[in-house]
């Protein structure tokens, strides 16, 4: 009964695990066994995710013209294509052993239920028949490879330069930074300080170079705020002084001056001196320092005066009318170093980490709870920077006396003189955690401990990087 029923009613073969008929053997390239993990799932579904093996009772039926398998030999034969590389390494070794050795057959035997068939080792790849379907194979050496992190941006080999983002054009202050952070590296020059952010999270550089304070001009308050916002991390720091120049074209005296830009801290750093010299010139902002003496350079305005460094004023052929133009001599930026990847912080030197964190508690005992926490563990505290919640900037606080209150709500930054490789450090965040709705370590890195002279000239240039 059970032969009448095989021989009146194509079956289907859903996967290549099914095993084959009893007097059998898999043929040695077919797939590997798994688990009997079936799942019973509606016929229309079946039709159109899985592939269906019609083992027809002769070989005229051909139900799927010109689909792949149409009889169970040319079924073995596209597992094995599929599914093991040495089927074509062992192509030309198994037709050089005769036609019989490698082709599979495709006519049912002889034997009484009409259901076994002769199953030799399966056809190889370049033997197909002329009735099956053919698959156009990459071959297995030409196979593209994956891409990996590696691949996107590749660590700098002996020998290599680092690739350094920073904001503004040559010239800037900026790019000396990062020369001294990073000696002979290929400094990238951005138009924004978002795009230098975004520069190192796409791959395009290893390293971000960016200013978060001046001992003049105070915090660069959009790098605090771009710090949030991505999520890089900072990897060291380096402290730079600046010495600033005012530039005009050649030939042009002070006299002739009714305009001076630069980026606006430059222009509040040198704001007494510029009042001492006795110009009636207006003051405009520009982008960034090195860029307004670009900008001077390529439009030929000689009513128009730049400050910036003594670099620009070679990289642009302008000539220098004051020297050190800085209201105070010991003018310096603090600039901080980003990376994908947080360092490993250490005790063998000295540290700094820098977190910020907010809290919507409340009462005026917060915040003196958060510090506290860095005060009882001797945790000295060298910044701390608040900012307005960005997406709470108000809290309404209801009162039926005075009726209600308006407060702003603030993000606080803070750096303090520990690693987080430090016990003390660990159980203070730990304790500030308890207070604070949100709090985030921006990084743990190394303290800028190089010394430096404030009556010394204009930093010098970043070693141009190797070809």
């Amino acid at each position: 009964m059970a032969a009448v029923m095989l021989s009146s009613a194509p079956r289907h073969v859903l996967s290549p695990i099914f095993p084959p008929p009893d007097n059998q053997v898999p043929p040695p390239t077919a797939l590997p066994k798994r688990g009997p993990t079936f799942r019973r799932l509606p016929s229309a579904v079946l039709r159109s995710a899985i592939r269906s093996i019609y083992l027809p009772e002769s070989t005229s039926a051909a139900p799927f013209p010109g689909a792949l398998g149409s009889s169970r030999s040319d079924w073995q034969t596209n597992c094995a294509i599929l599914a093991s590389k040495a089927a074509s390494n062992s192509s030309s070794s198994s037709s050089s052993g005769g036609d019989n050795a490698g082709a599979a057959s495709n006519e049912p035997s002889s034997s009484n239920d009409g259901n076994h068939y002769h199953l030799v080792s399966p056809t190889p790849v370049n033997g197909l028949k002329q009735n099956s379907a053919t698959l156009d194979l990459v071959p297995v050496a030409n196979l593209p490879r994956p891409l990996s992190i590696s691949d996107l941006s590749p660590s700098p080999k002996h020998g290599s330069s680092v690739r350094v983002a920073y904001q503004g054009v040559p010239g800037a202050y900026s790019e000396a930074a990062a020369g001294k952070a990073y000696p002979n590296c290929e400094a990238i020059p951005c138009d924004q300080f978002e795009v230098a952010f975004q520069a190192v999270e796409l791959w395009i550089a290893d390293r971000a170079v960016l200013p978060v304070e001046n001992s003049l001009g105070g915090s660069i308050h959009r790098n605090y705020d771009l710090l949030l916002r991505h999520r890089l991390h900072i990897v060291g720091e380096v402290q730079l002084p600046v010495h600033h120049c005012l530039l005009a074209l050649p030939g042009v005296r002070k006299e002739q001056l009714t305009r001076v830009i630069s980026h606006p801290q430059a222009l509040s750093q040198c704001e007494l001196t510029l009042t001492g010299m006795g110009l009636n010139v207006a003051r405009e902002a520009f982008d960034d320092t090195a860029g307004a003496a670009e900008y001077v350079a390529n439009n030929g305005l000689r009513d128009t005066a730049a400050i910036a460094s003594a670099r620009a004023a070679e990289l642009y052929k302008l000539q220098v009318l004051a020297d050190g133009i800085q209201d105070d001599s010991g003018n310096v930026t603090r600039f901080v170093m980003l990376a994908r990847e947080p360092i490993i912080p250490r005790t063998d030197r000295p540290f700094k980490t820098s977190i910020v964190f907010a809290h919507d508690r409340e009462g005026t005992s917060v915040l003196f709870k958060v510090l506290s926490a860095f005060a009882f563990r001797d945790i000295s505290l060298t910044k701390i920077e608040s900012r307005p919640h960005r997406h709470r900037p108000l809290r309404l606080v209801d009162d039926a006396n005075v009726g209600t209150a308006k407060h702003f709500e603030y993000m606080f930054y803070v750096d303090f003189e520990a690693s987080m490789a430090e016990t003390r450090a660990q159980n203070a965040l730990a304790e500030v955690q308890e207070y604070t709705s949100f709090l985030r370590v921006l990084g743990s890195y190394p303290m800028d401990m190089t010394p430096w002279d404030a009556s010394s000239s204009s930093p010098s240039p970043p070693t141009p990087p190797s070809s």
